[in-house]
């Protein structure tokens, strides 16, 4: 069974021309896709706890709180907002200046907090260098403390939640810290 030369080019010649068609039409179907913008965010605690169970010692929780785009766009106007319950036994600190401050204060400063000073249950913080988070970026409120007494009962739950402009209504953290025991009362002992 011989094929003919000529018969053999021009099959070739026709699957080269229906390839290219297809490859043509495939590159008009991905240019015709849009991806769509994806605005999302995690945000999370870390925190490490130090218990004292002596009434004269105050307890700690060493935290930290994370912000992670996990969206396909940039985030810009991040902010957040820790809230303590209310009347509450703990007392929040960190490194935060306010807009008032000095820029010498501010450079060595990474965050400001954006509520009033006299606010002991809010605390709305923006980072002061970062004015988007881009794609897989984590962004992180370093090294924050809780402190509370031990002589008397407590509960309560620390949550926070991060806003953006591309998510203007907040997106609770995952992960509130929940802290609550029994205050440890000595007995005198009698003889």
């Amino acid at each position: 069974m011989v094929i003919n030369q000529e018969h053999l080019e021009m099959k070739i010649e026709e699957l080269q021309n229906q390839t290219t068609a297809y490859v043509s039409e495939i590159r008009q179907l991905i240019e015709g896709l849009s991806i769509a913008s994806n605005a999302n965010v995690i945000s999370y605690f870390t925190a490490s706890l130090n218990i004292s169970h002596d009434t004269e010692q105050e307890s700690l929780c060493l935290g930290n709180y994370h912000i992670r785009n996990i969206g396909n766009e940039p985030l810009t106007n991040i902010n957040f907002c820790i809230k303590l319950p209310e009347n509450s036994p703990f007392t929040f600190s960190g490194q935060y200046v306010y807009e008032h401050f000095s820029q010498n204060l501010k450079n060595s400063a990474s965050w400001e907090r954006m509520n009033e000073r006299a606010n002991k249950e809010e605390f709305w913080l923006k980072p002061l260098n970062i004015m988007s988070i881009e794609p897989n970026e984590t962004i992180i409120f370093p090294n924050f403390q809780l402190k509370w007494a031990n002589s008397t009962s407590y509960a309560g739950t620390i949550t926070g939640v991060t806003y953006c402009d591309q998510l203007k209504e907040g997106v609770p953290a995952i992960n509130p810290i929940n802290l609550s025991g029994s205050g440890f009362i000595q007995e005198e002992e009698h003889e």
